[in-house]
């Protein structure tokens, strides 16, 4: 079952008094960090040959390449919103602020920072839409897609006009001396 769908039934259930919020906030949150640090653990650990081959069984090569590249850009704000507005480069995240050796201190103070804002959000609004946790889900997942795509050609964009810019300033001619 897919996080933002459990959070968001979570918090249906705690709406209609079935689970007690503070339970539920609890071990969501808990578990949620658990797994973004198993995955950071593995990146420091087992380095560029694991996530090299979790990256080919799951088909997601350029998935790492562009996460490692937002997390060395980024660093802490990249993690933080990976946590809850990005959460599809989460995983990659995760493993490579491993890779790149980012701090575990730091790491882990964002991740449970943007890990409360997603689990938070999320929880709430099944509280809120309990009645329509199914179609808030679909809604949810396809603009956060989007938002990845969003970000994904901003980047891309912002790379090419740098590039270019740099490709047409004219080089210095410097005064031979003699």
């Amino acid at each position: 079952m897919p996080g933002t769908l459990f959070l968001l039934a979570m918090g249906s259930f705690v709406r209609e008094g079935d689970v007690e919020l503070r339970d539920v906030l609890l071990l969501s949150l808990t578990a949620v960090v658990l797994g973004d640090q198993l995955g950071y653990l593995i990146g420091r650990i087992a380095g560029r040959r694991a996530v090299n081959a979790f990256s080919r069984r799951f088909e997601g090569g350029n998935a790492i390449r562009r996460a490692e590249a937002f997390t060395t850009r980024w660093g802490a704000p990249g993690i933080f919103f990976s946590r809850w507005l990005v959460t599809a480069l989460g995983p990659w995240v995760n493993l490579s602020s491993g890779v790149t050796e980012y701090t575990w201190p730091r790491f882990l103070f964002w991740d449970i920072l943007g890990e409360m804002v997603w689990v938070g959000l999320y929880v709430g609004l099944g509280m809120l839409f309990s009645d329509r946790v199914q179609e808030l889900a679909d809604l949810l997942g396809s603009v956060g897609w989007l938002l990845l795509a969003l970000i994904v050609v901003g980047f891309t964009g912002w790379e090419l006009v740098r590039h270019l810019h740099h490709e047409e300033a004219p080089v210095e001619e410097r005064p031979v001396e003699a």
